[in-house]
């Protein structure tokens, strides 16, 4: 079995490991302090040009929006506006276009450091009926971590519900697909590959009926719960209207306030909605750019943490961020909190924290998102010789303030997948070529282009 000491790096992110670490199989084996040699045999591979990080994981994201970003009808839109613009669109998506757009967004992803994805696909028009099949394929290809949620939508417009009839499925079809993705790709041991979670879209799209029979299946097949939450005040309204009560009261009615659920956005709770959160250890998403680009509000993270929730962070979809770069997303993680919170109440090990421990707590999973002795070894690694970047003094802090965007080497369980700023066998400039193109069909489809 091969052993790797990633020996000196110039900054690390974990206590106690200045002289590096060993990597022994899929696993870190040891932490190496300052002045220690590990015992041999071992591969070196020099870090003294490198900050290394636990891999960084993302935890709510819609792979398909990739074809959609920077869209001329959707711009300068809030949530709601923007979603009945998008949904058209989004209605002519077929199993090429998916598969080429979740293969550009766990690229961008890899490249970015992260190690792990979550997506969240809730859009099924006919032909599309296996979705989370084809993302699987192309996790699989890549060799990146993936925790594939089968979203749903089964209240249209028709039903008092946001989205039109073409995107919707009937609450039956749903319950036994996810059955079936469950049985299928969903692996439970440590180190996993691929799992998978439901995730009916939100309360504007989703029956109660649906909300309830998912927690219940969940529950009984051992999976988590994901849904968007708390992100617009558009959304408190059509609850109050609707279901004559708040989002997360129509939540917990649905049984779905439990340490087995993540939520997107978090962003308009109340004093109390967050003790509530905190004492049923929900976890919540963040969405630092997404919210920017929306104008939904900021995620009031640190009262999040302060009540017992785990808080991670998200890309979320690339038509609402227009990337999909998580080092990016950490740093504007950092600003945001700043902004709300103070210069002095959120560093940019919190932020780095937000992406990997937190992120980890997010998807059940306490084999990654951390350096240390018997988790997996899933690392990022990023070089600090930009112009962006010249002149610093504290590896870590310069990594996050200065802005990297791109990681020089990333490992999965073991196995370098990016090496040298390039993933092995890809050809980047192929896959621009043959997404541009899908895009450019989505949009023909949809009346855009002639």
């Amino acid at each position: 079995m091969t052993r790797i000491w990633i020996k000196h790096p110039l900054g690390i992110f974990a206590d106690n490991a200045d002289g590096g670490i060993v990597v022994e199989g899929h696993k870190i084996r040891h932490l190496v302090a300052a002045g220690e040699t590990p015992s041999p045999p071992y591969q070196v591979f020099d870090a003294s040009e490198h900050v290394v990080l636990p891999g960084l994981i993302n935890t709510h994201h819609h792979f398909y929006q990739t074809l959609t970003r920077a869209i001329k009808p959707a711009l300068g839109q809030e949530l709601f506006d923007w979603l009945k613009t998008l949904y058209p669109i989004w209605s002519k998506l077929d199993p090429d276009l998916l598969e080429v757009a979740t293969e550009l967004a766990l690229t961008e992803l890899l490249l970015s450091g992260c190690t792990t994805a979550s997506d969240h696909h809730y859009l099924y028009p006919s032909g599309l009926e296996h979705a989370v099949d084809i993302q699987a394929e192309v996790a699989f290809r890549i060799g990146i971590r993936a925790t594939l949620t089968r979203g749903s939508m089964d209240l249209s417009q028709k039903d008092g519900g946001l989205p039109p009839d073409s995107v919707v499925q009937k609450t039956e079809t749903i319950l036994l697909d996810s059955e079936r993705v469950i049985s299928r790709y969903h692996q439970s041991h440590s180190g996993a590959m691929i799992q998978i979670g439901l995730a009916p879209c939100s309360p504007f799209s989703v029956s109660h009926t649906l909300m309830k029979e998912s927690a219940v299946l969940a529950m009984q097949n051992g999976v988590r719960l994901h849904t968007h939450l708390g992100e617009t005040l558009d959304e408190n309204n059509y609850c109050l209207q609707k279901h004559r009560m708040r989002p997360l009261d129509y939540l917990e009615s649905c049984g779905w306030l439990t340490a087995s659920t993540w939520l997107a956005h978090g962003i308009h709770f109340t004093q109390d909605e967050i003790y509530r959160l905190g004492k049923a250890k929900t976890a919540i998403t963040h969405c630092p750019h997404s919210n920017m680009t929306l104008a939904s509000g900021i995620c009031p993270v640190c009262s999040l943490q302060n009540a017992g929730s785990a808080v991670g962070l998200g890309v979320d979809g690339s038509a609402s961020n227009d990337a999909s770069n998580l080092i990016e997303e950490v740093r504007a993680g950092m600003m945001l909190q700043r902004l709300q919170g103070g210069a002095a109440n959120f560093s940019h090990l919190d932020a780095l924290k937000l992406a990997t421990e937190g992120s980890a707590h997010c998807l059940g999973r306490d084999d990654i998102g951390i350096l240390a002795e018997g988790k997996q070894a899933d690392l990022a690694l990023f070089k600090l010789d930009e112009l962006r970047h010249s002149g610093f003094h504290d590896p870590l802090a310069a990594l996050i303030q200065c802005g990297a965007s791109r990681a020089d080497y990333v490992m999965i369980g073991g196995e370098w997948r990016v090496t040298e700023g390039k993933i092995r066998g890809l050809d980047e400039v192929d896959l621009v070529r043959r997404h541009s193109n899908a895009a450019k069909t989505l949009r023909q489809r949809a009346g855009l282009e002639g």
